[in-house]
């Protein structure tokens, strides 16, 4: 049987939160429909919430000057979109792209930096999981430089599989080649 989707708890990072903080930033919680190809928020963009993908995968993508991008991170049910918010950043260096549509629930940037500075259980938790982004965007650029494109697209879809409930990915060639930073030709191929 599939968990229902209006769960915030669904999301494994606010399933984590002790049950006082829980019920503080239950009520700040916004429901949201994340879309295939929306795009969350741009690099050196100011961000106005973050977002906690419950049935929904969200891509980190770096981009270039010439608009070449390249996937540094995926974000699905385990964690939060937004990192910079409450790390002292005013901005992003990169894009947030909805990579699979589904759901997820966003809190106000405002909302996000008073429970931050509370310096509670809550900034011990979101912590550790920001230490997990960056190993994660960590293994992203040693597999681009050391694997081929056929090991990349197999880690690719595996953290995108990790994310999901089923088996089932919604995506085109385009997309693809745009997360791995290669020409569409090169997925085709492989």
């Amino acid at each position: 049987m599939r968990p229902i989707a209006d769960d915030p708890k669904l999301n494994q990072l606010l399933a984590s939160f002790p049950d006082a903080e829980w019920l503080r930033w239950k009520p700040q919680l916004e429901r949201v429909k994340l879309e295939l190809g929306q795009v969350l928020y741009e690099a050196g963009g100011l961000q106005s919430h973050v977002y906690f993908p419950t049935t929904a995968i969200v891509s980190l993508l770096y981009v270039l000057e010439n608009g070449a991008s390249a996937e540094i991170a995926v974000v699905g049910r385990e964690g939060l979109v937004g990192v910079s918010l409450f790390m002292g950043g005013q901005s992003t260096t990169n894009r947030a792209v909805v990579q699979s549509a589904g759901e997820g629930y966003r809190l106000r940037a405002s909302g996000m930096q008073t429970e931050f500075n509370r310096a509670g259980p809550v900034l011990h938790l979101l912590l550790r999981y920001t230490q997990a982004l960056i190993t994660q965007m960590s293994q992203t650029a040693v597999c681009n430089r050391h694997h081929s494109l056929d090991q990349q697209l197999c880690r690719w879809l595996l953290l995108s599989l990790d994310r999901l409930d089923g088996n089932d990915l919604v995506m085109t060639q385009e997309l693809i080649s745009n997360m791995l930073g290669v020409r569409r030709e090169g997925v085709t191929e492989t």
